[in-house]
């Protein structure tokens, strides 16, 4: 162990790693190890009348084992991306100068990954984020499915390693769950079941979808209007499989917009499939995506939409989409943060869901 552990976080992530420490001390041989009954630290954000910001650390961490949770996603306060960024580097440098043994910062949703693309004449958010986060001090990120594998290149190993947690199996687990059940009705999947990908892009994850349950893939274009971004002019579908009467899975990273989204489950739809369902990791939802899906499920075209919780899902937003199912990531964070600070490995947290196997578990229970 790295010293006592202590969680923290900023505002826009307190409720997420409030959970993550009621999971931990539920954990069986928490107590039994010494843990300390209650693990989180208290953060204290002052604003300023001219708007300048400053973070108070209202807990002693000198020497303990720091896990900062901390995102700049959508938030049910309103605050804005670039306020969030902020609140997080001050609360960053407010604990290194508190002198803990050691800092990990967990974002469960990364919004800087997105900015990846490196031009003559563009900055790269990510790398903007990653090298700010290095030089304020941080030892290690960890962080659920960045949006391209290559962002992890940008960090350099030997001043901050970064876990790239897969969230996609606690979707898998979560289908076999509540839409198949039993061994019978997994095998009836293979026949019945297909994976689409939004995108050529998201052909690879669609396939780790379509192996695990033993389906077919299919795979979608979609033709952008790069002279305005999040806009989608056309999808095709790049497939000959069979989709009369199937049950779609459309899967990806994450949903922003939705406007690729919309365009995919109406021209499924059209091609006269059993259902179309949605499963993404990150909730991002910028307008309009809300009013977009509300409006495919209201007009008969998409049945499920799956997301897991990286960011925050208020109780309006499921309100006004009752079709949405939010899958917890708290647990598997609790695990990750205990695997961590004990210096377990963390191979098990990069296994694919397999659900053969799952399903075979479960029938041995029953």
């Amino acid at each position: 162990m790295r010293g006592e552990l202590i969680l923290l976080s900023t505002r826009n992530t307190r409720d997420y790693a409030e959970r993550v420490a009621y999971e931990m001390q539920t954990f069986p041989d928490f107590y039994r190890k010494g843990y300390a009954k209650s693990i989180m630290g208290d953060l204290k954000t002052v604003t300023f009348a001219d708007g300048e910001m400053e973070v108070q650390l209202e807990t002693s961490i000198r020497g303990k084992d720091v896990f900062l949770f901390g995102s700049a996603g959508r938030n049910a306060a309103g605050r804005t991306v670039e306020e969030n960024k902020l609140e997080l580097y001050h609360a960053i440098d407010a604990v290194r100068r508190s002198q803990p043994s050691r800092i990990t910062f967990f974002e469960p949703y990364c919004s800087s990954s997105r900015s990846d693309r490196t031009t003559r004449r563009n900055s790269v958010g990510f790398w903007i984020h990653y090298k700010t986060l290095v030089s304020l001090g941080v030892d290690h990120i960890i962080t659920y499915q960045l949006h391209s594998e290559k962002s992890r290149t940008v960090v350099d190993p030997t001043l901050c390693a970064i876990e790239d947690v897969p969230a996609s199996p606690l979707i898998k687990q979560f289908i076999t769950d509540e839409f198949i059940g039993s061994p019978e009705a997994l095998r009836g999947a293979v026949d019945d079941v297909l994976f689409c990908s939004v995108d050529a892009g998201g052909e690879n994850e669609a396939k780790k979808y379509a192996r695990a349950f033993g389906t077919k893939l299919v795979i979608a274009h979609k033709q952008r209007n790069y002279s305005k971004t999040n806009t989608v002019e056309s999808v095709n579908i790049l497939s000959d499989t069979e989709l009369d009467g199937k049950a779609i899975w459309i899967v990806d990273d994450m949903i922003d917009t939705a406007g690729s989204v919309f365009t995919l489950v109406k021209e499924l739809h059209s091609r006269n499939v059993a259902s179309v369902n949605i499963a993404v990791v990150h909730p991002v939802f910028s307008d309009p995506a809300a009013e977009r899906l509300t409006r495919l499920h209201d007009e008969g075209y998409l049945d499920n939409l799956v997301v897991v919780d990286t960011i925050e899902c208020p109780p309006e937003m499921q309100e006004q989409m009752p079709f949405l199912r939010v899958v917890s990531s708290a647990r598997l964070s609790a695990e990750i943060v205990m695997h961590m600070h004990e210096e377990k490995s963390m191979s098990p947290f990069f296994d694919d869901f397999d659900p053969w196997h799952y399903v075979s578990r479960l029938k041995l229970f029953t």
